[in-house]
């Protein structure tokens, strides 16, 4: 049995989409969402979910082994970042090499960086014209949104898109593809 670890910091409807596509799946399970949000909506949907969830400070993942021993403890076969905000501590990577995965909402290297995350994302591919955007599933390194690339899916903007539609266009991509990705690797390891 391959085990994820999911980190978010939001909604949580990444994770919620992955617990729900391995929830009756023999070989992947999603055994533990973590965050670093104590009010984050993902809490209540890993409630509804019967999925283990516990948040964190910055101490405990940055300036301390708490995270790192929980992960230790529950050994994952993969770290899904899915809307997790913070950067990872290098210490962390260091253990669970090519291990951690993130979707970022563009088409990196485009649009990717310190302070690129959701809305401000997709305000900024309106404002510069772009005429495609999508989702980047990439391995995490200790840079923002650098790790090597791992898969694409490109989407159209219209030039009377809004950053909302571009966020909805965004969402679906993420939905459709993110799930099978993480499922490929799992069964690539």
């Amino acid at each position: 049995m391959k085990r994820v670890v999911i980190f978010a910091s939001g909604s949580g409807s990444n994770a919620e989409n992955l617990i729900k596509f391995f929830h009756n799946n023999d070989n992947v399970s999603v055994i533990q969402v973590l965050t670093n949000n104590p009010h984050a909506k993902v809490l209540d949907r890993c409630k509804r979910l019967k999925v283990s969830a516990l948040s964190f400070n910055r101490i405990a993942f940055s300036k301390s082994n708490d995270v790192l021993n929980i992960l230790k403890t529950t050994n994952p076969d993969l770290i899904v970042l899915a809307g997790f905000l913070w950067k990872f501590p290098e210490f962390i990577l260091n253990e669970f090499p090519s291990k951690v995965i993130n979707v970022h909402p563009a088409l990196l290297p485009k649009f990717g960086g310190k302070g690129m995350y959701g809305m401000h994302v997709h305000e900024a591919v309106v404002a510069n014209n772009e005429t495609e955007t999508g989702i980047t599933i990439h391995y995490v390194n200790e840079n923002y949104d650098e790790g090597a690339i791992i898969f694409q899916a490109k989407c159209e903007v219209s030039s009377h898109d809004t950053a909302e539609d571009v966020a909805a266009k965004i969402h679906e991509l993420e939905m459709e593809h993110f799930p099978k990705v993480v499922q490929k690797l799992l069964e690539n390891q």
